[in-house]
């Protein structure tokens, strides 16, 4: 693809109301971006979907975009732009109907992603909730496989917190532009999976959250994965959004059962109702995938305790917290208080203690030691 051709893709994708089945719709009528980019209005009417209207609408929209700068933007930041239909484009979203026109990436995508599990859930999870996804994504990275989510709060941060530490790669699928991370506080482990995975998206960078944004960025967590875990939901979570997505696409979908009585519970028992394998463990997801000969690890709770960090090197800080923390989950302010530091130096090793495995972050800004 040349220069030009990649720069009218690109101004294509970034013309508002053009979305992938109408930029599909115009390639394949004009025979490429760039022929689409310089039709008049008059031609853009004969191409199906598109009115008198929306074709006055998009010819100015598409004079006003500047893929120039946005280019410049991705470069400056890192950011790389994957074009559909390009060689280093991801295979697995190809098959979409509703394949991005552009992928933006950060980071590394390797072959050997084509091997991955997408863990989901709630995002104001339980302790539960949290344990199950972080014991099936350190299973499955040990397995070999890549950890795929959505770097959202709850499930889909401890998801790729255990991947991380048990050594193993993870992709975080955004709905967001890749010039900010959200949500805010997950800036330090989004730049730790950009070492060892990757951050997605495919919206353009300056692009903010927006409700409508996720349901997109759930196909893409579906397609990149060969099946979906979800940790635990409830009966309005958008992880289930993401699991009938996986169903249409002919990907397995897993649930792991809850009490039945616990509010994550009502969506992952209705998932297994419709269908859905109950998962115990990582076994039971290696069993739907018999061509990949994978075995289970042998004993997974001593891999897990093998890639908590224990070996890591702690600073001062840290281990002081380690010491004042209890069994009893506590906020921010207690633990400065009883560790004697300065709130801010709490703040840091927190997330540090967190990445390497020590200890869990709790719904309304607790932490808790993770058991043995």
């Amino acid at each position: 693809m040349d220069n030009e051709e990649r720069l009218a893709t690109l101004r294509l994708n970034l013309t508002p109301g053009i979305g992938p089945r109408t930029f599909t719709s115009l390639t394949e009528h004009f025979g490429s971006a760039c022929a689409a980019v310089e039709a008049p209005a008059a031609a853009l009417v004969q191409v199906r979907g598109i009115g008198p209207d929306s074709a006055a609408k998009f010819r100015e929209a598409m004079a006003e975009v500047d893929p120039e700068a946005e280019l410049a933007k991705a470069q400056a930041a890192g950011v790389r732009l994957l074009l559909r239909g390009q060689p280093d484009y991801p295979i697995a979203l190809s098959y979409l109907t509703d394949a991005p026109p552009v992928l933006y990436v950060k980071g590394t995508l390797v072959e050997e992603d084509a091997r991955a599990i997408a863990i989901v859930g709630m995002r104001k999870c339980s302790l539960y909730g949290q344990e199950q996804a972080e014991r099936l994504a350190g299973g499955l990275v040990r397995a070999g496989f890549t950890v795929v989510s959505g770097l959202a709060r709850g499930v889909d941060s401890a998801a790729h917190r255990a991947a991380l530490t048990a050594g193993g790669r993870t992709i975080a699928v955004l709905g967001n532009g890749l010039s900010r991370v959200y949500p805010p506080e997950n800036k330090r482990l989004a730049d730790a999976v950009i070492e060892r995975g990757a951050l997605v998206s495919e919206f353009a960078m300056d692009i903010g959250p927006a409700v409508e944004n996720f349901p997109r960025r759930n196909r893409i967590i579906a397609a990149l994965s060969l099946g979906v875990i979800v940790a635990e939901a409830g009966r309005q979570s958008g992880s289930l959004i993401t699991a009938r997505l996986a169903a249409e696409l002919g990907k397995e979908v897993f649930a792991v059962p809850n009490r039945v009585d616990a509010p994550g519970a009502a969506g992952v028992h209705a998932l297994i109702r419709d269908g859905a394998k109950l998962v115990e463990s990582v076994a039971d997801v290696l069993d739907e995938f018999p061509d990949l000969g994978i075995a289970a690890p042998a004993n997974e709770d001593a891999g897990r305790q093998a890639t908590l960090g224990l070996k890591a090197v702690l600073s001062p800080e840290e281990s002081r917290l380690l010491e004042v923390m209890d069994g009893e989950p506590l906020g921010l302010d207690i633990l400065a208080s009883r560790a004697g530091l300065e709130t801010h130096r709490v703040s840091g090793a927190l997330t540090l203690l967190e990445l390497k495995g020590f200890i869990r972050a709790l719904p309304g800004g607790r932490f808790a030691r993770r058991r043995a």
